[in-house]
């Protein structure tokens, strides 16, 4: 069946908008964007005074794995008994019946990477999913996405108060080192190899990540751990990804000469700990403006996962480009993910997902109506009862 979303103010983001335009849906696709013929037989949704987008990546959350509500019992989002844990997965955590999932539609996000938390030096392979589905593999978009490691307080705290390497910055960079090397020496051996060898997870995984198949998620807050997050990927070669870059800002030139793109915040927070005493919504702007890419990220729960477009109104603001602010957290976080052959724009061939919006996005009074997932209609906003509803996402017997 074909599904037509028509009259609307269309905003691809990859391309300029489309007042009174058109997207075609059919087989869970894009077919279609812009001026176009509705077939006949398609499924009309008038879109008339309404703005028509792609559904928000999230680049950086933990949905499904730090559950809302659950307590120690919802806790899946770091296993720290061990500094190093690259060989363990996202997904394997992920409730899909987590209450994040449904706040995420009600705010336009069709789209997240699920992370290990930042507890450990080495947290594990990260997953990109959708935010409907009843499993996290009927969700699956793709996995695993990158590797996410954390420099600065986190690891130093948690390890310091089990009296464990590491408990130092130095410490910590340390413990990054000598992991990849072991998966130097881990590749040298298995490529020598005649026989049957040893498979070892952790490294397995990490070779991935010097291969250039994974991108290396380096949580990094401060500017000096920044410095250190260059340094080492310059040293083993790896593709970084800066996530928070809090005092990014501080060093925006060399980031930029780099080529680092950076998942910046959540921007909402208050400056509890040392880590955020810089802390501003300018930064997301000075570094676009500097030539960095960048994405925005509630790294929900810490914000809740809904008000991630409303965090890029505020940098806006605070002097971000609003086309760049949509940018970041539809284009830029899907390419910086490697999910930009699926997500983040309304064009041809990419799934449909796609929300239609009472307004401008960046109004704080605009609300996504309706959120298409993969084509199905998943949310709508119920205009008599005031409320969200969601698709139902588990068997029910008719």
């Amino acid at each position: 069946m074909t599904t037509a979303i028509t009259g609307g103010r269309v905003v691809p983001v990859d391309g300029p908008p489309v007042e009174g335009g058109t997207v075609l849906i059919a087989n869970g696709k894009i077919t279609a964007v812009g001026d176009v013929e509705v077939p006949a037989d398609a499924e009309v949704v008038d879109a008339a005074g309404k703005w028509v987008l792609p559904g928000f990546v999230e680049a950086h959350g933990h949905l499904g794995v730090c559950e809302e509500s659950q307590g120690w019992a919802g806790q899946d989002v770091n296993e720290m008994t061990d500094p190093v844990t690259a060989r363990v997965r996202a997904i394997d955590g992920i409730n899909p019946d987590d209450e994040g999932f449904r706040d995420a539609l009600s705010g336009g996000v069709t789209t997240v990477v699920v992370k290990p938390g930042s507890g450990n030096v080495i947290g594990g392979h990260t997953v990109a999913v959708k935010c409907w589905g009843r499993t996290a593999d009927e969700m699956l978009l793709r996995d695993p996405v990158s590797m996410k490691s954390a420099l600065g307080e986190n690891p130093k705290r948690v390890y310091g108060d089990k009296d464990k390497l590491p408990s130092t910055r130095l410490g910590v960079a340390a413990v990054i080192r000598e992991a990849l090397t072991k998966a130097q020496d881990y590749k040298a051996r298995k490529a020598a190899a005649n026989g049957p060898f040893d498979r070892d997870l952790t490294n397995e995984a990490l070779v991935a990540v010097l291969d250039g198949d994974l991108p290396w998620c380096q949580h990094a807050h401060r500017a000096d751990d920044i410095a250190t997050a260059l340094r080492l990927a310059a040293e083993f070669g790896y593709r970084l990804v800066l996530n928070h870059g809090t005092e990014a800002h501080l060093l925006a030139d060399l980031i930029a000469e780099r080529g680092v793109p950076v998942v910046t915040g959540p921007l909402f927070t208050a400056r509890t700990k040392v880590e955020l005493r810089h802390r501003t919504l300018r930064n997301p702007g000075i570094l676009d403006r500097a030539g960095v890419r960048i994405a925005i990220t509630t790294d929900h729960p810490v914000i809740p996962i809904n008000f991630l477009v409303h965090q890029v109104t505020l940098a806006v603001k605070e002097g971000l480009d609003p086309a760049a602010g949509l940018r970041s957290i539809t284009v830029n976080p899907a390419s910086m993910m490697g999910l930009d052959d699926r997500v983040g724009a309304l064009k041809v061939g990419l799934d449909a997902d796609v929300v239609v919006w009472s307004g401008d996005p960046l109004d704080v009074m605009s609300r996504a109506l309706q959120v298409f997932v993969d084509g199905r209609q998943v949310y709508r906003f119920n205009a008599e009862t005031g409320l969200g509803e969601t698709q139902p996402i588990f068997y029910q017997e008719s």
